[in-house]
């Protein structure tokens, strides 16, 4: 298995850096190795900052695992969904330095950071499924509905709009942008500032904030598991009657 997300660990603070080389897409590998940078944060009670390569944050699910089959498909939407959740119950500060572009999972995931800051230039920040022909999940639209700004959700999930980071923070995917340099020292910053807050009114304040949206957040992931199951069923069908 290839290194497609690395993690150090340092006074506190759990810098976890998503590379695949290429695009930053979601793929079940990627996903699996994000969920252990995280397990290894959250065993040294660590502030995450999470981040992406150059120019690109994340674009994504990986569009040939989609094609692959339903098995494989359905991991990695699931592992996607599920990664929101994590992060928006994580017990520590959670920062998203958002490197550049971020595409449908990478929007979301901008959504789940308590504090998400971006960097100046010409990049993408979209949910792009309507465009693509897909139905927005429910977790997805539950997520937009409870961080965008509600002038900008329907702009978002409906008309697929795209923004730019400045644009980006009107509408409520990021909190700042700086330039590109100063995009990890300001995170780091964050990091060291955030963990002068007591972690345990941090967390119990954060669940307690949190505890209706993360009921209806599971119960919006179930919804989604069980439509791509059924989603899955109906092809199934239509291969066997072929």
């Amino acid at each position: 298995m290839s290194e497609l997300v690395t993690h150090s660990i340092s006074n506190g603070i759990a810098t976890i850096t998503m590379d695949d080389g290429h695009a930053n897409v979601a793929s079940p590998d990627f996903l699996d190795q994000l969920n252990q940078a995280l397990d290894a944060a959250a065993a040294e009670q660590a502030a995450v900052i999470l981040t992406g390569r150059a120019e690109v944050f994340c674009a994504g699910f990986d569009l040939k695992v989609l094609r692959s089959g339903v098995g494989h498909a359905f991991k990695m939407l699931m592992g996607g969904f599920w990664l929101t959740y994590r992060l928006m119950s994580y017990p520590h500060p959670v920062i998203v330095a958002c490197n550049g572009h971020a595409i449908a999972l990478g929007a979301f995931i901008l959504l789940a950071g308590d504090y998400r800051l971006g960097v100046t230039g010409d990049y993408k920040i979209v949910a792009n499924e309507v465009k693509n022909g897909l139905t927005m999940p429910h977790c997805a639209l539950l997520l937009c509905r409870y961080r965008l700004n509600p002038s900008h959700v329907h702009r978002a999930m409906l008309l697929s709009e795209v923004f730019n980071s400045k644009q980006a923070v009107e509408a409520g995917f990021l909190d700042k942008v700086v330039a590109a340099d100063k995009l990890l020292p300001t995170a780091e910053q964050l990091a060291k500032e955030y963990l002068e807050l007591n972690q345990s009114a941090h967390s119990d304040s954060k669940l307690r904030m949190r505890k209706s949206f993360l009921r209806k957040l599971k119960r919006a992931i179930r919804a989604d598991r069980r439509g791509f199951v059924f989603m899955g069923l109906q092809r199934m069908l239509v291969k066997s009657k072929k």
